[in-house]
């Protein structure tokens, strides 16, 4: 069972269609009054029409409000200007607007952006052309991201995504009594093998990522259209860390299936980078420190309301059998031969 208590009601329970119109008319803008939420559970994000106008900067646009006190003012500022380095680089990336001279605006209790609508399909990654594709595009992003480092958003690592998720759990008292110290022993488990794989690969570049180089935040244009190909979208969980980590995402499949995979990408990225083959060893320790970060993510989000309706499940003692398994499978996946390529 998850933890009850009273909560006051949350802040964007007061985010009206009303007061996202006010907030692109305080950066002059004027929606038509059509608003369509997109998906995004992290933030409220809207894709509202606009009035003609000659300051308009399209007749649709994508307006973000961030997820109160999760990143401060100053690392939301920095994740847009890697979007700028990005799209000054001409890297088909959809950052923000600059408004009433700057990316990040203000209203009612709420900080916001604006950013053109450009739409796509998920990429068909099944075909390795498209992937060799957005391994040339992915090496462009990583030159970007070599050039400097993040001063203010943080790094992937053990301690962040790994120990500090299990405090969040433990502090909660997330875990449900029957499989507490399961979950326990799993996750000291993986970490431990996790650390050794990090050991035994050296030290590895931290750079400027993506962060969350999913299918869903890679929009295919098809071929023939202006702006064919891949663009990245949503640089909302920028951080450091090791190039790989924008890579693994797109595998999927059995050990077959991720080898010709990483192939194409790989293939595509030295193209224009050079790739660490150390850092394949990485994938199966990332992977792990992303379900613990998952699950306490989902935990610190839950006085939202949308996070029970669309996780029922998160809580029970089912989840985190789940869960068990899933991490010794990872420890056993860590001890294994790492992908090639």
């Amino acid at each position: 069972m998850l933890p009850e208590s009273a909560t006051p009601p949350h802040a964007y329970e007061h985010l009206t269609p009303d007061k996202v119109l006010d907030a692109l008319a305080s950066v002059g803008l004027i929606g038509d009054g059509r608003l369509m939420t997109l998906s995004s559970y992290e933030n409220r994000v809207y894709q509202v029409h606009l009035e003609a106008a000659p300051n308009a900067p399209s007749e649709v646009v994508v307006v973000k409000f961030y997820r109160p006190d999760r990143w401060s003012d100053a690392q939301i500022i920095e994740e847009h200007d890697f979007a700028t380095e990005l799209m000054a680089a001409e890297i088909p990336m959809i950052g923000p607007l600059r408004l009433e001279g700057q990316t990040l605006n203000h209203f009612g209790g709420f900080s916001f952006s604006v950013s053109p609508s450009r739409g796509g399909r998920r990429p068909e990654l099944e075909d390795l052309s498209v992937l060799e594709w957005i391994g040339r595009l992915m090496a462009r992003l990583h030159t970007v991201g070599r050039a400097k480092p993040f001063a203010l958003r943080p790094a992937l690592d053990m301690q962040s995504f790994g120990y500090n998720s299990r405090d969040i759990l433990r502090a909660g008292n997330y875990l449900p009594l029957d499989m507490e110290s399961r979950w326990h022993k799993a996750f000291e488990e993986a970490m431990q093998t996790a650390q050794g794989v990090f050991d035994s690969v050296g030290q590895v570049k931290q750079i400027r990522l993506h962060g969350d180089c999913h299918p869903g935040n890679i929009l295919w244009t098809p071929e023939g259209m202006q702006g064919a190909g891949p663009h990245f979208v949503d640089l909302d969980d920028a951080r450091s860390g090791p190039a790989v980590q924008d890579l693994w995402m797109l595998l999927s499949g059995d050990r077959s299936q991720c080898l010709r995979q990483l192939g194409a990408l790989v293939d595509g990225y030295d193209e224009f980078g050079e790739f660490d083959r150390r850092e394949l060893a990485l994938i199966e320790p990332l992977r792990t420190l992303r379900m613990v970060h998952y699950s306490a993510w989902l935990a610190q989000r839950w006085h939202d309301p949308i996070f029970p309706i669309n996780f029922p499940w998160f809580g029970s003692s089912d989840y985190w059998k789940g869960q068990v398994d899933m991490l010794e499978e990872q420890t056993e996946a860590m001890q294994a031969a790492p992908l090639v390529a």
